[in-house]
């Protein structure tokens, strides 16, 4: 097995965390920092004496194959995610990017087809996927467990706001809550039934408790999306709600044998229980609190360092921009 070489473009708090996970590990190599603030790259350089700084992604990219890179992790804002993924798919790097992966479907679809086209492996930041809870939740949907399912809730209420500029900017965010909490809360659904087709999205995104019409920096939004197979899906998310607590992070599934329930603990952003329900009993499976963090990037880690081959699986991305899109009614 090898050790993959790897390029960090955004050093900012998400993109630091993922960098500490990877560094933790042993399991790749830290070769290239790169940060628009001098402080960020500096201070991973010094730490990371193999790892060479970098001010522009172009530049780092333009000397990716002196470096020996074999991936790259792009923790950028929004709006750059996709010519970042595309500059770096076209030099023949693995991708793993935050979430979301592009501003639209149609971007989405660009990188997918990139990928695919350049048999490169593209990893998106999912990473409520790899808590134990999710993990089990989706062996119980799988194997029939809960029988079968009808209808998920799936919810995500913030009592805070992102505190970043950009976040602000609808032309480098594409969107607000929605965009931010809400793809999390389309994919966890979507991916522990197996990416189902969809046959239509009823959503609508609020800001200040008025609806907006058209992009904007929404605060609240609510869909309803039908499955092949009469399944649905109800979404919530939100900004600085009044949730009575600083967050509330639940999916709930519900199956003609039986529910149950993936959710955050006493409000906390990090710990997380998953609840079996029959009738009116209830029964918890497991809990676990931060361990999980990292463990999405692991997992493409681990895969670049024996396969840096193009996964089919990314194209549900693709599926959670059209749902987000119908949402915002760009489709």
């Amino acid at each position: 097995m090898s050790v993959p070489r790897l390029g960090f473009v955004g050093l900012g708090w998400i993109g630091a965390m993922r960098l500490e996970s990877v560094a933790a590990s042993s399991r790749a190599r830290i070769a290239a920092v790169c940060d628009a603030v001098p402080e960020r790259v500096r201070a991973y350089a010094d730490r990371f004496p193999e790892a060479i700084g970098f001010d522009a992604f172009d530049t780092m990219l333009e000397r990716s194959e002196a470096l020996g890179l074999d991936g790259v992790v792009i923790a950028t804002p929004n709006a750059l995610h996709v010519p970042q993924s595309l500059a770096a798919l076209d030099r023949g790097l693995a991708v793993f990017c935050q979430k979301p992966l592009a501003l639209d479907a149609r971007g989405a679809r660009e990188v997918v087809s990139a990928a695919r086209g350049a048999d490169r492996l593209l990893g998106v930041d999912f990473s409520y996927r790899y808590t134990e809870g999710a993990q089990a939740l989706r062996r119980m949907v799988r194997s029939g467990e809960l029988g079968r399912i009808f209808d998920v809730e799936s919810v995500f209420h913030n009592a805070y706001g992102p505190d970043k500029a950009w976040c602000h900017d609808p032309a480098l965010a594409g969107g607000g809550a929605l965009i931010d909490l809400g793809v999390h809360q389309v994919d966890l659904p979507l991916w522990l039934l197996g990416y189902p087709a969809i046959r239509g999205v009823d959503g609508r995104v609020f800001r200040g408790g008025v609806p907006l019409d058209g992009i904007g920096i929404d605060d609240f939004a609510t869909a309803r999306i039908e499955l092949d197979g009469g399944a649905c899906i109800h979404m919530a998310v939100s900004w600085n709600a009044h949730a009575g607590c600083d967050c509330v992070i639940r999916t709930t599934v519900y199956g003609t044998r039986g529910g149950a329930e993936f959710r955050n603990v006493d409000g906390s952003f990090y710990d997380f229980e998953l609840v079996r329900f029959d009738g009116r009993t209830r029964r918890a499976l497991g809990h676990e609190s931060r361990g999980w963090l990292g463990r999405g990037i692991m997992s493409w880690v681990e895969r670049l360092a024996t396969d840096r081959g193009y996964d089919p699986e990314i194209e549900g991305a693709v599926q959670v921009a059209e749902v987000v899109d119908a949402i915002y009614r760009r489709t």
